[in-house]
């Protein structure tokens, strides 16, 4: 399993005026962990488009289980639980508060796709060779 947490501080225009985190802004936490957590392993997504290869969003669930507010420092853990085989990853996310309770749980699945075709591929060698090692037996 690959694990990864990064931490960000909520902004005021990331809140409504109940002083509560919107939850459409849990899918850029979820991208800003995704990011973070690739980014940790030595590859950027622009990196992955030099590869050419673009990795859209086909699938989100969240479940929203305390409010986050504004000025809070949240980590957002990013998990990989197993280590992709065909054109499809699936990122796993908690997001927490600084007091260490869970605030949402969230999954995100991407596709691998070919930039000019628009096909589906099979994650890049590169990529794989980064992660393998976190998913040996």
């Amino acid at each position: 399993m690959y694990d990864h947490t990064t931490t960000l501080r909520v902004r005021y225009a990331e809140t409504d005026q109940m002083d509560i985190v919107y939850y459409g802004n849990y899918a850029q936490y979820f991208e800003v962990g995704r990011a973070e957590a690739i980014r940790n392993l030595g590859i950027s997504y622009k990196d992955m488009e030099l590869m050419g290869v673009k990795m859209p969003v086909v699938e989100m669930h969240a479940q929203f289980l305390r409010p986050a507010h504004y000025d809070d420092l949240i980590t957002i853990k990013t998990q990989l639980r197993e280590l992709p085989q065909k054109h499809q990853i699936e990122f796993h996310h908690e997001v927490y508060n600084e007091r260490k309770k869970l605030l949402t749980v969230g999954r995100v699945v991407l596709f691998f796709i070919h930039i000019e075709t628009k096909k589906r591929v099979p994650m890049p060698p590169e990529f794989i060779s980064k992660l393998a090692s976190f998913f040996t037996p």
